[in-house]
């Protein structure tokens, strides 16, 4: 059966600002208080696995042990159709640098690459957001969400972060990254996978 969090203090395995954000404000009325692995001056372990499910077991098992609290990671990414499901679980690799992350050149390498297989247009792509809640007992609990659209270009917006200016979700015009951030966590992927942990961890017939 699913296990019940109930506890009021969970680490956010992520040194993401952004992730952090977000997963902040989705758990904020349920009273619980978050720090970020990053405040607890955590490493980051390496992700070795070659699923969204794989990598985020390995954030919040680490971050369960190292803290002996609760944790919580997310491990996402954007997946297009036309590119055999690439980035995937490298979507933050494909932004790598020697100075850090470069999302405009991930973005422009996707593009690129669409347009060399003169991919047919809509460019479909779909946003995926796998969590991994676990205990310091080994204990966890998956969630997936997704959300579904299609690869625009130019980039547009600057609301968002990651790869969301090129991303245009199903049934919408703007990007995620012109979309009032509220908005977009309503229908995000993550906002999916929260729903699903929500109802089943904070829920009250979890057992």
């Amino acid at each position: 059966m699913t296990r019940a969090f109930d506890g009021d203090k969970l680490v956010i395995a992520s040194h993401n600002a952004g992730k952090i954000c977000e997963i902040g404000a989705l758990l904020e009325p349920f009273g619980v208080s978050v720090v970020s692995a990053g405040d607890l001056g955590l490493d980051e372990p390496e992700e070795t696995e070659d699923t969204f499910a794989g990598n985020a077991r390995i954030k919040a098992h680490f971050a369960a042990k190292a803290s002996g609290l609760p944790a919580l990671s997310d491990d996402s990414g954007i997946t297009v159709d036309a590119l055999d499901g690439q980035p995937g679980v490298y979507t933050a690799d494909w932004a790598e640098t020697p100075n850090g992350r470069d999302f405009p050149m991930a973005m422009t390498k996707v593009w690129t690459l669409l347009e060399e297989k003169n991919a047919p247009e809509p460019r479909t792509a779909a946003f995926n957001c796998t969590l991994c809640l676990a205990w310091p007992d080994g204990h966890d609990e998956i969630f997936e969400g997704i959300v579904r659209g299609a690869v625009s270009w130019p980039m547009r917006g600057d609301q968002g972060f990651g790869f969301d200016p090129i991303f245009v979700p199903e049934g919408h015009s703007e990007t995620f990254g012109e979309m009032d951030p509220a908005k977009k966590h309503e229908m995000s992927h993550r906002a999916d996978a929260f729903a699903k942990l929500v109802s089943a961890v904070f829920g009250r017939n979890s057992d």
